[in-house]
């Protein structure tokens, strides 16, 4: 059951908001979210794959959330949606709406620049000068915002959150602890053996509706800005450096690494741990296995996976070892193929 307090919907009521067709008791009221296996009274659960539908039949679920062709698998009280998933997203979202900030600006906070009235800026927080902060914002402890940027409308900056100057927020961006926006890319001109910093004059620009994981970094272009588009979701612990363009939509999942001067178009997806080199671009609706490395263009959108199968240390040792002798291997199969040829010229 939820805690005493918490908020309570009827299927009814979320039907209203959210569509979809209720089949049973549109009056049964639900207040949180579980899985078909840990629901209990007050609960609705949900089925996105197919591999638990056996489980409708033992849950102890309020109601559930279920698709056009697994409606007929539950007796009591369900939702039926298209896409449970997302319907199951929604839902969560209504049950547990974010918890407001306190609005005003605590004693400790160091600001420079005016302030909506609803927005709300938590102990130790500094703001630079010329900042423009959207209605409804909120700033946690210990942020830290540079000269001249602007952070669109009901956005939410966690602890300890940076952002250099100049940088530019769209509405409604989450950005988590520890992420820092607008650091200098790695930019350096190699002379002799000494390496000259070259300042990096562009920004950072955030689409609206972004959201930015804990300890993500995204750098500041070298000259053009680097560019996150609308909607796009970065997990935790991913590195975006100078003058990428990642396309509206995109998903990059943690520990992602994108070289500078990338460009993804509307839609793609890096799973975890993968890595794409610099002055690459990937076609629209890409996807990357996790764990694989991008060295080239990608012009076609689909799944590209480069990662080398998992083994015992001795059997990789061996793969690795015949893997290096592949260039030769393959000489010596041109060579026998051109003598066969002439073989079967003179035959």
């Amino acid at each position: 059951m939820a805690s005493e307090g918490g908020l309570s919907l009827t299927l009814a009521e979320i039907a209203a908001r959210l569509g979809g067709d209720v089949l049973g008791d549109g009056q049964t009221r639900v207040f949180r979210v579980s899985t078909l296996a840990s629901a209990g009274s007050g609960d609705i659960a949900f089925l996105a794959n197919p591999k638990y539908r056996s489980q409708l039949q033992t849950t102890r679920a309020s109601a559930v959330i279920v698709a056009p062709a697994a409606a007929g698998d539950f007796a009591g009280a369900r939702i039926v949606a298209v896409n449970p998933y997302a319907y199951y997203a929604r839902v969560v979202a209504l049950l547990n709406p974010p918890r407001p900030g306190v609005v005003g600006v605590h004693p400790s906070a160091a600001v420079a620049s005016p302030l909506p009235a609803d927005v709300a800026v938590g102990a130790h927080v500094s703001i630079g000068h010329d900042v423009m902060v959207g209605g409804g914002t909120v700033i946690h402890a210990g942020c830290v915002i540079g000269d001249g940027v602007a952070i669109g409308e009901g956005s939410i900056l966690y602890p300890r959150v940076t952002i250099y100057d100049g940088c530019r927020i769209g509405r409604r961006a989450i950005i988590h602890s520890g992420a820092v926006i607008g650091a200098d890319g790695f930019g350096f001109a190699p002379e002799g053996l000494d390496w000259i910093k070259i300042p990096q004059l562009g920004a950072v620009v955030l689409g609206d509706d972004v959201e930015i994981g804990a300890n993500s970094t995204v750098d500041r272009g070298a000259l053009d800005d680097t560019v996150i588009g609308d909607g796009c979701k970065i997990d935790n612990l991913v590195q975006i450096a100078h003058n990428c363009h990642i396309g509206p939509r995109s998903v990059l999942a943690g520990c992602a690494g994108i070289a500078g001067s990338v460009t993804m178009g509307e839609h793609c997806i890096v799973g975890g741990a993968g890595m794409v080199s610099g002055h690459v671009t990937l076609a629209a609706g890409t996807t990357i296995s996790g764990g694989s490395l991008v060295m080239k263009s990608i012009t076609r959108p689909g799944l590209y996976t480069s990662v080398f199968p998992l083994d015992t240390h001795d059997e990789w040792v061996r793969n690795a070892a015949h893997i290096r002798r592949l260039s030769r291997l393959a000489e010596r199969i041109g060579k026998l193929e051109k003598q066969l040829e002439g073989i079967e010229a003179n035959d």
